[in-house]
Parts: C-alpha cells; structure tokens; sequence
C-alpha cells in the first residue's frame, strides 16, 4: 500500500504557496508544531487529513486542544509525532515506534538511531538565522523513502 504523507513543522503562522503546491497529492499531513495560529491548519485540512502536535509558541484556545504527542500508524508502521525531541520521555525502539518525527529546532535532520529513523522537516515558516526553509515528503510502500525539499 503506497502512502505519502507530507511532514512539516515552525510554520509560526505562515502557509506558504510552496508548501500547498507541494502538500498536493499527500495521503496525510504532520504537522509537528509551532504553527502559529489555526489558519494555518485549516489550510492544511483543504489539503489532507491532518495531524498536528503543539508546539511551544502554540497558544490559545485553539492550541490548547492539540496534543503535545501523536501516534500515526500508516500500513503497520508506527510513528511518534513530538514538537522538541528533547522532551521525548520513552524509548520509540522499546515502544515499537519505527518513526519519530520532531521539530523546534528548525533545522532539517535524518537520521537512524538504535533502528528508529528521526525526521525533522525543519522550519516551514518564516525565515530565520542562516536555516534553510524547508519540509519533508515521505513516501510508505515496501520501503519508508524520505526526501527533503528546499523551499528557497
């Protein structure tokens, strides 16, 4: 079963032309935090099915109902969904996560630790310090294919 599934995260209230443009097509959409304000995840939804963590500058009403973890599973693999990596308080291996996807940092990253593949699709929202602007795509079929798209 093929599945994509868009991965974005800091967009602080910003959707970007791009980012639509590239979201079309997505199964599902994460969002892992800092979005800004609920526009943004209305936006999202005209898209795709999405799910969203909140992120620390997420305030308000409409903030305090998102959850600060998600659980996504997408064709028996597992995925946790958190806004600061630093705050993740279990072990994804022993838990039976396959995926972690984070953000906060701003800084686009992938990597495989203890056979658990870490995402962060960097910041998607306005531009900040030397950081590239940028989301991640991911694609689930017989393999798990991740690519990093430069939104400059």
């Amino acid at each position: 079963m093929f599945k994509k599934i868009g991965i974005i995260s800091d967009t602080h209230g910003l959707v970007r032309t791009e980012i639509i443009k590239m979201l079309k097509g997505c199964n599902l959409i994460i969002h892992a935090g800092d979005i800004g304000k609920a526009e943004v995840l209305y936006a999202l939804k005209e898209i795709a099915p999405v799910v969203v963590v909140r992120g620390n500058v997420d305030k308000g009403d409409w903030a305090e109902k998102l959850p600060e973890t998600e659980v996504v599973e997408l064709s028996k693999i597992y995925i946790y969904v958190i806004h600061n990596i630093r705050k993740l308080d279990l072990n994804p291996k022993s838990a039976g996560f396959h995926i972690v996807i984070y953000g906060h940092s701003h800084k686009p990253k992938k990597e495989i630790v203890d056979g658990v593949l870490y995402l962060n699709p960097g910041s998607a929202g306005p531009k900040r310090f030397n950081l590239p602007i940028s989301m991640a795509l991911m694609e689930i079929s017989n393999d798990i294919n991740v690519s990093f798209i430069n939104l400059e």
